[in-house]
């Protein structure tokens, strides 16, 4: 891995509400947007859990389930969508993060892919 000298743009784009969110959580964190940003995907690539909001963010509403930002940025005030949609649109990187997961699990021998014996199982003593 290179140091910071070696970093490169990558650009994305988001709506503008989302922006704003990131914009502001960002702030609260001290951090700059690009920091920010970097943070967050690393902290998704190597799913631990990102510090919970400081009581002045939510003081007073109940605790979500931990999927309301997705949810929120999944839905648009003027479109509806399908349940179907909503669960694909929450859930569309697990599928990427498994394959990824078991891939890995396979090269390293702690799991095996065998269609006869039903799918993907623990090798023994690994």
């Amino acid at each position: 891995m290179g140091d910071d000298a070696d970093s490169v743009a990558v650009k994305t784009y988001v709506p503008p509400y989302q922006k704003e969110r990131w914009r502001e959580h960002a702030e609260r964190l001290g951090m700059s947007q690009s920091e920010f940003v970097r943070t967050m995907v690393q902290a998704g690539r190597r799913d631990f859990e990102v510090p919970g909001p400081t009581e002045d963010e939510d003081a007073g509403e109940p605790p979500s389930s931990g999927l309301e930002p997705q949810v929120r940025d999944a839905l648009d005030p003027k479109d509806g969508r399908s349940w179907d949609d909503l669960v694909a649109a929450v859930t569309e990187d697990v599928e990427d993060r498994l394959e990824e997961t078991l891939a890995e699990l396979q090269r390293r021998n702690v799991v095996q892919h065998s269609p006869r014996a039903g799918g993907y199982r623990l090798v023994e003593d690994a």
